[in-house]
Protein backbone atom coordinates (compact mmCIF):
# COMPACT_ATOMS: atom_id res chain seq x y z
CA UNK A 1 0.00 0.00 0.00
CA UNK A 2 1.29 3.40 -0.31
CA UNK A 3 1.94 5.84 2.31
CA UNK A 4 -0.16 9.51 2.65
CA UNK A 5 3.26 11.46 1.55
CA UNK A 6 3.50 9.13 -1.42
CA UNK A 7 -0.30 9.45 -2.32
CA UNK A 8 0.22 13.02 -2.10
CA UNK A 9 2.69 12.95 -4.51
CA UNK A 10 1.14 11.02 -7.36
CA UNK A 11 -1.66 13.86 -7.25
CA UNK A 12 0.84 16.14 -8.00
CA UNK A 13 1.90 14.46 -10.82
CA UNK A 14 0.15 14.29 -14.23
CA UNK A 15 -2.36 11.74 -14.83
CA UNK A 16 -0.10 9.40 -17.04
CA UNK A 17 2.82 9.99 -14.84
CA UNK A 18 0.80 8.49 -11.75
CA UNK A 19 -0.14 5.95 -13.27
CA UNK A 20 3.06 4.96 -14.13
CA UNK A 21 3.83 5.92 -10.35
CA UNK A 22 1.00 3.93 -9.30
CA UNK A 23 1.70 0.66 -11.15
CA UNK A 24 5.44 0.51 -9.83
CA UNK A 25 4.50 1.14 -6.47
CA UNK A 26 1.86 -1.78 -6.52
CA UNK A 27 4.36 -4.17 -8.01
CA UNK A 28 7.48 -3.30 -5.72
CA UNK A 29 5.09 -4.27 -2.71
CA UNK A 30 3.39 -7.42 -3.88
CA UNK A 31 5.42 -10.65 -2.69
CA UNK A 32 5.69 -12.99 -5.44
CA UNK A 33 2.57 -15.60 -6.04
CA UNK A 34 0.80 -13.00 -4.42
CA UNK A 35 -1.24 -12.00 -7.50
CA UNK A 36 -1.74 -15.30 -8.39
CA UNK A 37 -0.08 -15.41 -11.20
CA UNK A 38 3.42 -17.55 -11.37
CA UNK A 39 6.29 -17.28 -13.61
CA UNK A 40 7.21 -20.81 -14.83
CA UNK A 41 10.62 -21.22 -15.16
CA UNK A 42 11.59 -23.05 -18.47
CA UNK A 43 15.21 -24.56 -18.94
CA UNK A 44 16.55 -25.92 -22.04
CA UNK A 45 17.11 -29.88 -21.25
CA UNK A 46 20.85 -30.75 -20.43
CA UNK A 47 22.69 -32.34 -23.44
CA UNK A 48 22.67 -35.74 -23.07
CA UNK A 49 26.38 -36.96 -22.39
CA UNK A 50 26.14 -40.39 -23.99
CA UNK A 51 29.39 -42.53 -23.90
CA UNK A 52 30.62 -42.49 -27.59
CA UNK A 53 33.88 -44.13 -29.02
CA UNK A 54 34.98 -44.36 -32.67
CA UNK A 55 38.05 -46.81 -33.46
CA UNK A 56 39.27 -50.00 -35.49
CA UNK A 57 37.61 -53.23 -34.24
CA UNK A 58 38.60 -56.63 -34.55
CA UNK A 59 37.44 -60.17 -33.94
CA UNK A 60 38.67 -62.70 -31.49
CA UNK A 61 37.19 -66.57 -31.04
CA UNK A 62 38.82 -69.02 -33.20
CA UNK A 63 38.86 -72.52 -31.57
CA UNK A 64 41.69 -71.78 -29.05
CA UNK A 65 39.52 -69.31 -26.47
CA UNK A 66 36.41 -71.42 -26.74
CA UNK A 67 35.46 -72.18 -23.52
CA UNK A 68 38.93 -70.59 -21.59
CA UNK A 69 37.37 -67.78 -18.71
CA UNK A 70 37.09 -64.41 -19.52
CA UNK A 71 37.74 -61.35 -17.51
CA UNK A 72 33.92 -61.53 -16.03
CA UNK A 73 34.82 -65.32 -14.66
CA UNK A 74 32.60 -66.68 -17.50
CA UNK A 75 33.61 -69.31 -20.35
CA UNK A 76 34.21 -67.29 -23.60
CA UNK A 77 31.33 -68.35 -25.91
CA UNK A 78 32.24 -67.47 -29.74
CA UNK A 79 28.57 -67.61 -30.73
CA UNK A 80 27.42 -65.13 -28.41
CA UNK A 81 27.22 -61.56 -29.12
CA UNK A 82 29.81 -60.38 -26.48
CA UNK A 83 32.82 -57.72 -26.83
CA UNK A 84 36.40 -57.25 -24.87
CA UNK A 85 36.72 -53.29 -23.90
CA UNK A 86 39.57 -52.22 -22.16
CA UNK A 87 37.67 -49.83 -19.90
CA UNK A 88 34.06 -50.41 -19.89
CA UNK A 89 32.37 -52.09 -16.80
CA UNK A 90 31.96 -55.75 -17.32
CA UNK A 91 28.64 -56.41 -18.02
CA UNK A 92 27.88 -53.14 -20.02
CA UNK A 93 25.72 -53.16 -23.14
CA UNK A 94 26.87 -51.60 -26.22
CA UNK A 95 25.47 -50.87 -29.73
CA UNK A 96 28.24 -51.47 -32.20
CA UNK A 97 27.80 -49.48 -35.65
CA UNK A 98 30.11 -50.85 -38.56
CA UNK A 99 30.53 -47.17 -40.54
CA UNK A 100 31.45 -49.17 -43.39
CA UNK A 101 27.94 -50.99 -44.15
CA UNK A 102 26.11 -49.35 -41.15
CA UNK A 103 25.07 -52.48 -39.60
CA UNK A 104 24.28 -52.41 -35.99
CA UNK A 105 24.26 -54.79 -33.36
CA UNK A 106 24.56 -55.01 -29.17
CA UNK A 107 26.87 -56.77 -27.09
CA UNK A 108 27.56 -57.62 -23.96
CA UNK A 109 31.11 -56.51 -22.41
CA UNK A 110 32.22 -59.85 -20.65
CA UNK A 111 35.97 -59.43 -21.03
CA UNK A 112 39.34 -56.96 -21.50
CA UNK A 113 40.86 -56.23 -24.19
CA UNK A 114 42.28 -55.74 -26.67
CA UNK A 115 45.47 -56.21 -27.12
CA UNK A 116 46.65 -55.11 -30.30
CA UNK A 117 47.54 -51.31 -30.13
CA UNK A 118 45.59 -48.82 -32.21
CA UNK A 119 42.08 -51.05 -31.64
CA UNK A 120 39.47 -50.07 -29.64
CA UNK A 121 37.50 -53.04 -29.02
CA UNK A 122 37.43 -57.24 -29.82
CA UNK A 123 34.52 -58.46 -30.90
CA UNK A 124 33.29 -62.09 -30.61
CA UNK A 125 33.06 -64.08 -33.69
CA UNK A 126 29.48 -64.25 -34.09
CA UNK A 127 29.47 -60.45 -33.37
CA UNK A 128 31.73 -60.04 -36.22
CA UNK A 129 29.73 -61.99 -38.46
CA UNK A 130 26.67 -59.87 -37.72
CA UNK A 131 28.35 -56.63 -38.54
CA UNK A 132 29.89 -58.08 -41.50
CA UNK A 133 33.33 -58.05 -41.35
CA UNK A 134 34.29 -61.51 -40.37
CA UNK A 135 36.74 -62.07 -43.64
CA UNK A 136 38.16 -58.91 -43.28
CA UNK A 137 39.24 -59.15 -39.69
CA UNK A 138 38.97 -55.26 -39.18
CA UNK A 139 36.57 -52.44 -39.14
CA UNK A 140 36.40 -49.23 -38.30
CA UNK A 141 33.18 -49.07 -35.70
CA UNK A 142 31.30 -46.56 -33.45
CA UNK A 143 30.26 -48.01 -29.87
CA UNK A 144 27.50 -46.41 -27.93
CA UNK A 145 26.93 -47.61 -24.15
CA UNK A 146 23.46 -48.07 -23.85
CA UNK A 147 22.43 -47.18 -20.68
CA UNK A 148 19.00 -45.66 -18.13
CA UNK A 149 15.56 -46.04 -19.84
CA UNK A 150 17.55 -47.47 -22.83
CA UNK A 151 18.68 -50.50 -20.82
CA UNK A 152 15.25 -50.97 -19.55
CA UNK A 153 13.76 -51.15 -22.56
CA UNK A 154 16.33 -54.33 -23.31
CA UNK A 155 15.50 -57.90 -23.35
CA UNK A 156 19.17 -58.85 -23.33
CA UNK A 157 18.57 -63.06 -22.95
CA UNK A 158 16.02 -62.79 -25.60
CA UNK A 159 17.60 -60.71 -28.23
CA UNK A 160 21.07 -63.00 -27.48
CA UNK A 161 18.91 -66.30 -28.56
CA UNK A 162 17.15 -63.97 -31.27
CA UNK A 163 20.59 -63.68 -32.97
CA UNK A 164 22.07 -67.07 -32.37
CA UNK A 165 19.17 -68.48 -34.19
CA UNK A 166 19.35 -66.20 -37.05
CA UNK A 167 22.72 -67.57 -37.68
Amino acid sequence: MLSISAKRSVRNLGWTTSIFVLLAAVASSTTPGATGVHRQQTRKPEASHRWTQVGRASWYGRDRFQGRPTASGEPFDRTLLTCAHPTLPIGSLVKVTNLANHRSIMVRVNDRGPIVPGRIVDLSYAAAHALGFRRVGIARVRLDRIEGAEMAQVDWPEAARTASASR
